[in-house]
């Protein structure tokens, strides 16, 4: 801007100066012109007097630069005093001459074009009838002038340099107080009044863009706090898979220590499925699948982002954690195949020993025997139902139950009483020892824990062994230990006993009446309650299940 200034101010003055110049030449060119004319005026009037009084002999006595020419009333040159009078032509045909001969005087100027001159005519008549005629050349006129460039010439590059000098000074005035304007506080500033209005403009715009700012960061801040608690990973790239935002969950679910907007969103993936769904996305196609990333599956669904001309402008990338969802999927199937087959034993005996009764094929003396079967094969798919849908109930949390204060020891020693004619028949001595405590939980959960948790103590121990359960305080927790003297688990099935249908020993559970949803029910319950179970077993010597709940 001070270079445009500069230039406009400038060139401005040097074309004044310029014009100025060219002016000045030219008043005094037809100052000198006139200047002319009137000396030859009166040159001739003088000589003409002198004529009529001395005759035309005073003509050869007179030493002048003008050129005199003597005419007469014929036209023919009676004097001249550059050239032969008798050499010469007629001149009745100039015009000046013409002119002098009917109005009494005459004046003309001719330019030659091989000479470069023009030449000014003054005539008078005198009162003899002849023609006195008095010329010059002008180019005294431009020699005079021509003597003038080189001062007009001196004097225009001092004007030209003091106007460089003053456009200078002009610019840096002018932009001076414009640059000195601080952007933060333009009403601040030391200027001059006519930049008034801009700074005027400049606060109000600033106002404007600061609130447009400050509410840009607040919707950065609210997409920001929004995307970092999302559980799903959000990712947003441009046409070229350059990344633009990114959550915390993205680079978790990718396993991804860092990414850095700007760069390709491929640095975060490089398996071939995941790059060829951003593809996807940005060709203008929905496109989803399915990727194991270390021990988790997610899903990865690319959605393309268009401008207002339909052109795909970039792409949206969600990635959810399926993990849970597949396993649970899994453990469906799993728990729908293990129930079919669960349930098809007992109603295969149970319908082989009836059609037996109903054919009649059975003696009478087995007739209770395989009565008595039944019974238990249905004993067994009754308890198999009952199992199944309080599991379900607590997948699905959809117990009904309340809170309240719970006293342990009453609620263990229930459960042992309730056990001990069963454990009296194999001799398995029952025991609980610890403090009294109480705690603020849901009475039927709590119940179905222990009862599962001492019947499979009971159920799994050896002839003659033991069960002791004991009870302690640590800190806002109780930590109950159930220990027995049974056949025990090896430390290879340890993190599988509390799956659905999961039997150590798959011949002795059916022999005992085991559903093998005993302990998926505890860990179940105990997830509910807020707790958390963990067993230590040795096989052949015993196990000992640690349950911890908390107080309220």
């Amino acid at each position: 801007m001070g270079k445009r200034i500069f230039r406009s101010v400038f060139l401005t003055a040097a074309a004044v100066l310029l014009a100025g110049m060219a002016f000045i030449f030219a008043v005094l060119y037809n100052y000198f012109g006139d200047r002319l004319a009137r000396e030859l005026h009166n040159e001739a009037r003088y000589l003409s007097a002198a004529i009529e009084v001395s005759g035309a002999r005073i003509l050869e006595d007179l030493d002048t630069d003008e050129r005199i020419t003597l005419v007469d009333a014929r036209g023919d040159v009676i004097y001249d005093n550059e050239a032969d009078p008798m050499l010469m032509e007629d001149h009745s045909d100039r015009e000046e001459i013409r002119e002098a001969m009917s109005k009494g005087s005459g004046s003309a100027v001719r330019s030659s074009d091989t000479m470069g001159e023009r030449t000014m005519y003054y005539a008078l008549r005198l009162e003899n009838g002849d023609v006195l005629r008095v010329s010059t050349t002008q180019n005294t006129i431009t020699a005079l002038l021509y003597g003038l460039i080189w001062p007009f010439v001196t004097v225009l590059v001092l004007l030209l340099l003091v106007s460089w000098l003053v456009a200078g000074r002009a610019a840096k005035a002018i932009i001076g107080p414009i640059n000195a304007i601080d952007p933060e506080r333009p009403d601040e500033a030391d200027i001059y009044d006519e930049l008034t209005p801009l700074t005027t403009k400049i606060k109000r715009q600033q106002t404007t863009i600061g609130r447009q700012l400050e509410e840009a960061k607040r919707q950065q801040r609210e997409f920001s706090l929004i995307t970092d608690n999302m559980q799903e990973g959000l990712l947003v790239i441009d046409e070229s898979t350059d990344l633009l935002s990114y959550n915390r969950s993205a680079l978790r679910l990718l396993n991804a220590e860092k990414a850095e907007t700007g760069k390709s969103v491929y640095l975060l993936g490089r398996k071939e499925s995941f790059c060829e769904t951003v593809e996807k996305g940005l060709s203008g196609e929905h496109a989803e699948i399915y990727m194991e990333m270390g021990d988790r599956i997610c899903r990865v669904a690319a959605s393309p982002v268009t401008d207002a001309s339909g052109k795909t402008a970039g792409a949206v990338i969600l990635i959810t954690d399926e993990t849970e969802k597949e396993r649970r999927e899994e453990m469906r199937r799993e728990f729908s195949a293990n129930v079919s087959h669960e349930l098809k034993t007992p109603l295969t005996s149970i319908s082989g020993f009836a059609e037996l009764l109903k054919e009649g094929m059975a003696r009478p003396e087995d007739t209770k025997k395989f009565a008595g079967r039944i019974f238990e094969e249905a004993g067994r798919l009754i308890r198999l139902v009952e199992d199944i849908i309080e599991i379900s109930k607590l997948d699905e949390e959809k117990t009904d139950y309340k809170r309240e204060n719970i006293n342990v020891s009453n609620e263990i020693n229930t459960v042992l009483s309730a056990l001990r004619p069963v454990a009296q028949k194999r001799d398995i001595s029952l025991s609980f020892e610890g403090e009294d405590i109480s705690i603020f939980t849901v009475r039927a959960v709590f119940e179905e824990i222990i009862f599962n948790l001492c019947d499979n103590a009971v159920k799994y121990n050896r002839d003659g062994g033991s069960v002791s359960i004991s009870a302690e305080k640590a800190g806002d927790e109780i930590i109950l230990k159930f220990k027995d003297t049974g056949i025990g688990i090896p430390e290879s099935e340890t993190e599988h006993i509390f799956e659905r249908f999961y039997r150590v020993d798959k011949s002795h559970s059916r022999s005992i009446g085991g559903t093998g949803l005993g302990l998926s029910i505890v860990k179940h319950g105990v997830a509910s309650l807020k707790g958390s179970i963990s067993v230590e077993s040795t096989p052949g010597v015993g196990s000992c299940f640690i349950l911890k709940l908390p107080l309220s």
